[in-house]
């Protein structure tokens, strides 16, 4: 009679612990299989972006960052991508942020060529994650549109988000209280 009692709540116990380990990898989202691959995508900085982000393609999840880290001054991103998507060459990654001040994430913008990324490779075009602090410092200072960041101008002075010379309010003739 005790040894019946013993041996049922011995597997009992070992029931719970297997819930609880099982529980604890589905809450903690670590993938046992391989059922992804990896892509990577620099970025002139990753904006607070941490391993384990959410990747999203038109709102769904299709994968999670599994590494950012420096490489050639930049940050290296390393994106495991679901097998079933397949993303072209010209896709687009963008880091964003949820909410004003939630947590970072990658948004997948689809492209349209015939050729496709393969397990690897890299993705060529990259949007950076806007400074929240920078943006609200300027507007409160009254400096919106009359400074840039080393972010958004490249080394000739070529503003990269419109092609062309960098310009603030002051030179457009505007006024700032505007």
């Amino acid at each position: 009679m005790k040894a019946d009692a013993e041996l049922f709540f011995g597997t009992l116990l070992l029931g719970i612990c297997g819930f609880l380990g099982y529980l604890s990898l589905q809450l903690g989202q670590v993938e046992l299989g391989s059922d992804s691959y990896p892509v990577y995508a620099d970025f002139i900085t990753a904006g607070g972006l941490q391993d384990g982000a959410v990747i999203e393609l038109a709102g769904v999840e299709i994968g999670r960052v599994e590494r950012v880290r420096l490489a050639d001054y930049k940050a290296r991103v390393t994106l495991k991508i679901r097998n079933d998507i397949a993303l072209h060459e010209d896709t687009q990654a963008a880091i964003k942020t949820k909410g004003l001040i939630g947590e970072r994430y990658v948004v997948i913008t689809p492209g349209y060529s015939s050729a496709t990324i393969a397990p690897g490779g890299t993705i060529d075009r990259t949007v950076e994650p806007v400074d929240i602090q920078q943006l609200i410092g300027e507007f409160i200072f009254g400096n919106v549109g009359s400074s840039q960041t080393p972010e958004q101008t490249t080394e000739n002075g070529q503003d990269r988000q419109n092609g062309g010379e960098s310009t603030d309010l002051w030179s457009l003739g505007l006024d700032e209280s505007l």
